[in-house]
């Protein structure tokens, strides 16, 4: 590596595994030959109250790595995160039998927690008069913050730290942050980071986006979402989880590890300035430090995977901090979207787009943007990449943008290794 090799081994964190259930995927392999054959996760869907809708819908086997006593006492983010976490401890190759279970520490992000369990419980009490008698004493445990990491930690047995970040839709950024800064901070020896979403499960969500004028509608689901296109019309809400194993670079390089790349740097702040509209001065600073902790111009940035969700206010705000940080001289990175083919998967967004595209290290292909008709002009960035992959050649480095309601903004770069 050219940025941060003057770091030593110990304080340099890398990726050695990935495990990940998508509305188009169960498999980093999977999603990721999807994204390139343009294959939408987007589906028909009806939940109660609102009725009719669509959302992207992960379908994986959830007794894979639990019983169903289990499944039945837990919630749907906390087996989304078991089945994640034994897949990226899977894949990294780490020898868990034999492992200090003391020294491994698990941070999950999160949108929210808790109001699934708590709206069906409602639901059906109404049904005994709302007798509190018959309320669940599960309920408790399963709505309680850091339930998912929770969930993970009991399964797998792990007695170190775990928590939960909750950092609306910067958190699946922030869940590797958080990993990575334990790491350094040698409070676990592997860190499981990243972030889940059970939000489709939740009828609030769906109203208050449609109360806003912001869920998505289209005659043909795997169409409805579409970022940056003029005729977008909003969210698309999707559940999913992308959990990674992170190491420091010595104990990596000790084992044999494969390492998928490098986390050269990372940033998180605040809008300070609405509850909902962006703020695309703070987002530039974001990425701008994040640039300088990597040691990094923007020109030498190869993919930016957007946050973008498919509303106006939000994809156009985030493009004027893009054209702010990379302007018209960045001629060879291009920018790129996930969410056009699952969905916005709230606190697991940011891990699963940075998954989307961690592979272009090895093929040196840039996912497209799906679903643009006619390209939005206050969208129009250099170096957009839409509808079909496009081939760079050597992909060295990935930012990955994540922001969140409330003005929250998160950052990480990733460098191949």
């Amino acid at each position: 590596m050219i940025a941060n090799s003057s770091q030593p081994d110990r304080q340099r964190i890398v990726i050695t595994g990935v495990g990940l259930t998508s509305p188009n995927g169960n498999h980093l392999q999977e999603f990721r030959q999807n994204l390139l054959q343009g294959v939408s996760g987007v589906v028909p869907y009806n939940i109660r109250y609102v009725g009719d809708t669509l959302a992207g819908i992960c379908d994986y086997d959830e007794l894979r790595y639990q019983k169903r006593k289990e499944v039945r006492r837990g919630t749907r983010a906390g087996s989304v995160g078991v089945y994640c976490a034994h897949e990226t401890i899977r894949d990294s190759g780490i020898d868990w039998e034999n492992q200090d279970k003391s020294r491994v520490g698990v941070y999950i992000g999160l949108t929210e927690h808790g109001n699934v369990e708590t709206e069906n419980e409602v639901y059906q009490l109404k049904g005994y008069d709302y007798d509190t008698t018959y309320w669940s004493h599960h309920h408790n445990p399963r709505t309680v913050a850091n339930n998912p990491a929770g969930e993970v930690s009991l399964n797998l047995g792990i007695t170190g730290p775990h928590y939960t970040i909750g950092a609306a839709c910067a958190a699946g950024n922030a869940g590797l942050i958080q990993g990575a800064q334990m790491l350094r901070l040698e409070e676990c020896d592997i860190a499981i980071g990243g972030g889940v979403s059970e939000s489709i499960h939740t009828f609030g969500i769906f109203a208050s986006f449609k109360s806003q004028g912001a869920l998505a509608e289209h005659e043909d689901p795997v169409r409805a979402s579409r970022p940056f296109d003029i005729a977008r019309s909003g969210i698309v809400v999707a559940e999913g989880g992308c959990l990674y194993t992170l190491e420091r670079l010595d104990d990596a390089r000790r084992r044999g590890a494969n390492i998928y790349g490098e986390l050269l740097g990372y940033s998180m702040n605040s809008d300070a300035s609405d509850f909902v509209l962006p703020n695309p001065e703070r987002q530039a600073e974001c990425i701008q430090q994040a640039l300088r902790r990597a040691g990094l111009a923007a020109e030498e940035i190869d993919v930016v995977s957007t946050h973008a969700t498919g509303t106006a206010s939000g994809d156009q705000q985030e493009c004027e901090a893009l054209r702010q940080v990379f302007g018209e001289r960045c001629e060879n990175t291009f920018f790129n979207n996930t969410k056009s083919y699952i969905g916005h998967a709230m606190g697991a967004a940011g891990a699963l787009e940075l998954a989307g595209n961690l592979t272009a290290f090895e093929d040196g292909i840039c996912h497209p943007t799906i679903n643009v008709d006619e390209l939005d002009t206050v969208c129009d960035l250099a170096g957009l990449v839409l509808n079909e992959p496009r081939e760079l050649g050597n992909v060295r480095y990935i930012l990955n943008n994540s922001f969140g309601m409330l003005g929250i903004n998160s950052v990480v770069i990733i460098g191949k290794f």
